[in-house]
């Protein structure tokens, strides 16, 4: 698989950007060219296989799911675009509000993506997006210093007795605005809000770092309590070194709100480019990805949860976590996290929550 870079296509403003543009082809040869903020090295093996089960190529560019959907905008009808894959939910939903895609009718789509991981239908009966994984947002704990019974709901995480033994990263940052956006479709607006202002009463630090910061600030007692995907735990628990694996031991892991409405899930997820020159090309891609190969492909590359039905991983960490048992997750329209994010951040504002 390879990515061909040619700078003199880009724009001075995509230069700027820092978004480094591939030599595409529009000809009619089968190929699509694919926008990516999935930067998994463990991805390479994905790409490879849908070559190879179909012969069509793949032509990629890699950024953040913030650059692709402004070099989206700027490139407009000219964009070489046919295929987007980001890795939140509130991404692919302003992506959606933006005009950024073409809806997809697919029925291989719709049999495998249960309807909340997905968009809801467009006016013409299309699909925006589909979530192609899940990631779980998921509670870490000392398990030296914290009951595991005191931290099984996202509502303790604003408990007085967890105050000065919590760690996050950032609440501005995608994977937290997800989950306190489906906070908010859960409990409302009022509740949720005092619930941000009860986290930020009981935070040992200043937000900082990202996940893996968050579990390793746990292990080594700088705060008991921590929240992060699913994945960064999976990663440490999976890793060749020693202290890695230490770290790891040294945490419990928690899947909230097994009793009520479930574990808050944020999906990566797919869709196909509104200006896309190879939209068929593009859903066969797409269509790929929610494959039982491809799905079990996410689990053991990338330590993600399968988004299609019927499909359980057997990446041994993934199983460790839950027992080997399936967990309750969310089931809430992931794009009604997306659709609650603008409220949301408002809250952090008058929260105080940096």
């Amino acid at each position: 698989m390879r990515s061909t870079v040619l700078a003199r296509w880009a724009t001075p403003w995509l230069l700027a950007a820092g978004l480094a543009a591939p030599a595409f082809v529009h000809a009619e040869e089968q190929v699509v060219n694919l926008y990516s903020a999935r930067h998994y090295s463990t991805d390479e093996a994905l790409y490879s296989g849908f070559t190879k089960a179909t012969g069509i190529k793949i032509n990629r560019v890699d950024a953040d799911d913030a650059g692709i959907i402004a070099r989206l905008k700027a490139e407009g009808e000219a964009s070489p675009a046919d295929v987007i894959l980001l890795v939140d939910a509130a991404r692919l939903y302003r992506g959606e509000q933006d005009g950024l895609f073409r809806p997809i009718r697919s029925k291989a789509l719709n049999d495998a993506i249960p309807a909340n991981l997905r968009s809801q239908p467009t006016a013409d009966g299309g699909i925006a997006w589909f979530g192609l994984s899940t990631r779980a947002r998921i509670i870490v704990y000392n398990k030296a210093r914290v009951q595991r019974e005191d931290v099984d709901t996202y509502e303790e995480l604003a408990d007085p007795k967890l105050k000065g033994k919590l760690c996050i990263r950032s609440g501005s940052h995608p994977y937290n605005l997800s989950l306190f956006g489906a906070v908010y479709e859960h409990l409302g607006a009022e509740a949720t809000q005092n619930w941000l202002k009860g986290i930020v009463a009981n935070l040992a630090r200043d937000p900082k770092g990202g996940d893996t910061d968050q579990i390793k600030a746990v292990a080594s007692g700088e705060c008991e309590v921590a929240v992060t995907n699913s994945y960064y735990l999976a990663r440490l628990m999976r890793s060749s070194k020693p202290e890695d694996v230490a770290v790891a031991n040294k945490v419990g892991a928690v899947f909230p709100n097994q009793a009520t409405w479930g574990t808050h899930v944020n999906v990566a997820g797919g869709a196909v480019a509104r200006y896309a020159k190879h939209p068929d090309n593009a859903v066969k891609f797409l269509e790929y990805l929610a494959t039982p190969e491809a799905q079990n492909y996410f689990a053991n590359g990338n330590n993600e949860w399968p988004a299609a039905r019927g499909i359980q991983p057997d990446n041994p960490a993934l199983q460790a976590m839950t027992g080997g048992k399936p967990f309750k997750s969310e089931n809430i329209p992931v794009s009604a996290v997306g659709m609650h994010t603008g409220a949301v951040q408002q809250m952090l504002d008058r929260v105080g929550f940096k």
